[in-house]
C-alpha cells in the first residue's frame, strides 16, 4: 500500500532520485525540457528574419559549413 505524499514530496524525492542515478548535470538538463521558457519566440523569429531571404539563409549555412571544414 502507498503513503499519500503531496506533489512537493514526489518532487522532492524524484529530483534526488534522477540526481543521484543520472548525475545533478543531466537531472538539470531532464528538467529543463519541461519549462516554458520566456519571451515571444514567434515575435523574435520575425524580427531576426525579417530582412532575410531564403536564399541568403542558404547561402550563410554554406559559409559556415565552408569555413568549418577549413577548420578540421
Amino acid at each position: 500500500m502507498s503513503v499519500h505524499q503531496s506533489l512537493q514530496e514526489i518532487n522532492h524525492r524524484a529530483i534526488s532520485v534522477l540526481c543521484h542515478e543520472i548525475g545533478i548535470t543531466n537531472t538539470l538538463r531532464f528538467i529543463r525540457q519541461f519549462s516554458t521558457g520566456h519571451g515571444n519566440y514567434t515575435h523574435e523569429r520575425e524580427d531576426m528574419l525579417k530582412d532575410k531571404t531564403m536564399d541568403g539563409i542558404l547561402s550563410e549555412i554554406k559559409q559556415i559549413r565552408a569555413a568549418k571544414q577549413k577548420q578540421r
